[in-house]
């Protein structure tokens, strides 16, 4: 089983991306409030302090932190200070310490500031968002996600924060908080017509693979694959769907999605495979099936002697099968049933004639009495797919659900593999 998915979520991933983000609203915001104070008579800093305000506000504005700290921490020794001076000084000084990095001061500035109760609600509003992230950059992530939840009840969450509150309860090791919210961000990012964050769903993944819940692992792997087609999220949920599967039948069936998803990567599965299609009198694909298999250097130098062996077998078989094509082809026409169409258009299938395998299937399904509906809806959607007939393809996946006792993990993966096609 792939392990890799926990590798991209760390504490340093999370700082970075806060950051940035963080950086670019305080921006906003400590310039905006300058603004708001000017345009405030009630709102003025006191006389007591307007030299050194007024010094703060010009180093601030030539980004020249540093004076600007120095000058505000003059104002904050004067007596006499008002809510909204002791509130201003803070504040400024939060947004300075954050254009110096300095995160853990510009989080007790901007807690200070908050402390004194004198910012508006709007204000307010702000500066718990920034002290939100500057938390989470800090590590403080239980700090972070009560600002979080904040945030959350006042609505005035985006579905990032939403991912980034899930995240701080993965980092903490709390699976079940970590997944709500996973499951609340995921809903706000639809409801807003935004794009589903991929390392939001990597959350449940990784608690669900940590805890051995491997039947919790297959939904979210599931939401991943219909997110991004990933062969690596295709190959883990194939892995754990075949670990149970107990008929070779089906288990070709769960082969030929990872053979057509690019999602097999051990030359052992391709081994396999040809085998089972070997023993399904289908040596043509059999032998494509291992010849990639060898020509891409999946196969272990133990096993190119038995391979090769098998290579030649396979080979000299399918010949066979190639110069009784015409045979079978006039066979299949002449049949009242469509059973000879099938098994012509899966012959055809395994040489890469994928109109005529589409031809002969489709012919045989009008005429009916097939033995493995099943299989033939999934050669007329995997040769519409080389066809690159996609919607064909959706249509004949689709047609799986009426095939009478069909395997119901068969049917869900290539209801799956319809809904990637593009």
């Amino acid at each position: 089983m792939t392990q890799s998915n926990g590798s991209m979520i760390s504490h340093r991933w999370i700082g970075s991306i806060s950051l940035s983000v963080l950086l670019a609203a305080a921006c906003v915001s400590g310039l905006a409030g300058m603004s708001a104070a000017a345009d405030k008579p009630k709102q003025e800093v006191s006389r007591v302090i307007a030299k050194e305000m007024t010094a703060a506000q010009k180093a601030l504005a030539a980004q020249q932190w540093a004076e600007a700290i120095k000058n505000l921490d003059a104002a904050e020794q004067k007596s006499g200070l008002t809510t909204f001076d002791k509130k201003t000084i803070d504040d400024f000084r939060g947004f300075a310490y954050i254009k110096l990095n300095n995160l853990k001061s510009a989080q007790t500035n901007y807690e200070a500031a908050m402390a004194t109760g004198g910012y508006t609600p709007e204000e307010a509003a702000q500066t718990i968002k920034k002290l939100f992230r500057i938390s989470a950059s800090n590590q403080q992530y239980p700090k972070a996600i009560e600002y979080g939840k904040q945030m959350a009840e006042a609505g005035n969450a985006t579905s990032d924060d939403l991912g980034l509150i899930s995240q701080l309860y993965y980092l903490q090791k709390d699976c079940k908080n970590s997944g709500a919210w996973t499951d609340k961000a995921v809903a706000a990012a639809r409801k807003a017509g935004e794009p589903v964050k991929e390392n939001w769903f990597q959350f449940k993944l990784q608690c669900a693979s940590d805890a051995g819940d491997t039947p919790g692992m297959i939904p979210v792997l599931v939401d991943l694959i219909r997110l991004t087609n990933k062969t690596t999220y295709w190959n883990d949920l194939l892995r754990i769907e075949r670990q149970d599967e107990r008929d070779d039948h089906n288990t070709l069936m769960l082969y030929r999605v990872m053979f057509n998803t690019n999602s097999m990567t051990e030359g052992s599965d391709y081994i396999e495979m040809s085998q089972l299609l070997g023993d399904a009198a289908l040596p043509g694909e059999a032998f494509a099936v291992l010849d990639k298999a060898m020509s891409t250097g999946l196969i272990k130098p133990e096993q190119k002697e038995r391979t090769t062996r098998l290579l030649n077998s396979l080979k000299a078989r399918a010949d066979t099968d190639r110069k009784g094509l015409p045979q079978e082809e006039a066979d299949a026409a002449k049949s009242a049933s469509g059973e000879l169409g099938v098994k012509l258009g899966e012959v055809e299938y395994g040489f890469g004639d994928y109109q005529k395998t589409v031809d002969a299937i489709t012919a045989a399904l009008q005429k009916g009495q097939i033995k493995h509906q099943d299989e033939a809806y999934v050669y007329l959607g995997l040769a519409q797919v080389q066809l690159k007939n996609n919607a064909e393809a959706k249509k004949a996946f689709a047609n799986l659900k009426n095939v009478p006792n069909i395997s119901p993990r068969v049917l869900k993966l290539y209801d799956l593999y319809g809904a990637t096609l593009s």
